[in-house]
């Protein structure tokens, strides 16, 4: 199949990656250098994204957020009509409303992990569209991103989005709380590595595991897994879809934007952790 994919940063090139093997993939990145890794892997560079998409039978984009959707694709009424539209870009349910009404094959496919399950294979993913069919072909199409039973389609756009947020609120609020473990344990005089251990048992288990090397020095913020920036707005999306207030949201919000006020927000969001008593 031919296919056009838009935006190849850290998890977009992941994404790319899994269907070069078996796909004729074009890509276009806005900084074109991030793309040359996939070029050297078998995918053709395009040098804009009209060109990409020219003949493309599916169209994939992994963008920053609702805004670069807008300005790249919906106002340039690039997507051909009746080809598939694949994005996995993350957004509000409001924006995937907005955009399943401007394009008729606007397919939402948001994949839920890091890096890590990325490169293996194991990322959950959220397929929504009404159509049936459109469903089935995107689904077929992404499965190779997808972990066993992580492969799940849905009804309509902002269900997959919504699900999407909702994995990244689990993220940011066990974020929030492992920063105030660390910082009540510290309060007592034991250090991050007592901390760390204590947390074995407790429901901060799962973020304590995946950021603890972070925390430790195992493992350097940049370039990290998954940046503050990123977070940051996935989390402010969740504010703004919200008709209720999420006061654990906006706590981890404002941590990031600390971490975005010291220079981070390109680094991993465990930057909260690493950088805690440097504010």
């Amino acid at each position: 199949m031919k296919i056009a994919f838009l935006g190849t940063g850290r998890m977009g090139s992941e994404l790319a990656r899994h269907l070069i093997p078996n796909h004729d993939v074009t890509v276009w990145n806005r900084t074109a250098e991030r793309a040359q890794p996939l070029v050297d892997e078998g995918a053709t560079l395009a040098a804009t994204p009209e060109d990409a998409v020219k003949d493309a039978e599916v169209i994939i984009t992994s963008l920053f957020g609702p805004d670069d959707i807008r300005e790249r694709v919906i106002d340039t009424n690039l997507i051909p009509e009746g080809v598939t539209w694949i994005d996995t870009t993350t957004v509000s349910p409001e924006a995937a409303r907005e955009f399943a009404a401007a394009v008729e094959s606007y397919v939402h496919a948001p994949v839920v992990g890091s890096l890590g399950p990325a490169r293996n294979g194991e990322l959950g993913v959220y397929v929504g569209t009404p159509d049936d069919d459109r469903r089935e072909q995107a689904m077929d199409l992404v499965e190779p991103w997808a972990g066993k039973d992580k492969l799940i389609g849905v009804e309509s756009a902002a269900t997959a989005a919504i699900g999407k947020l909702l994995a990244n609120l689990a993220l940011a609020v066990t974020a929030e709380g492992l920063l105030e473990a660390l910082q009540l344990g510290e309060s007592e005089g034991l250090d991050s590595e007592v901390v760390l251990e204590m947390l074995d048992i407790t429901g901060l288990a799962f973020i304590k595991n995946m950021k603890g090397p972070f925390i430790t020095g195992e493992r350097n913020t940049t370039p990290g897994d998954f940046t503050v920036d990123a977070l940051c707005k996935d989390a402010k999306l969740m504010e703004a879809t919200s008709s209720k207030p999420l006061p654990a949201v906006h706590a981890a919000i404002e941590r990031f934007e600390e971490q975005q006020s010291m220079g981070h927000g390109d680094q991993d969001f465990s930057s909260i952790f690493v950088f805690r008593n440097k504010g």
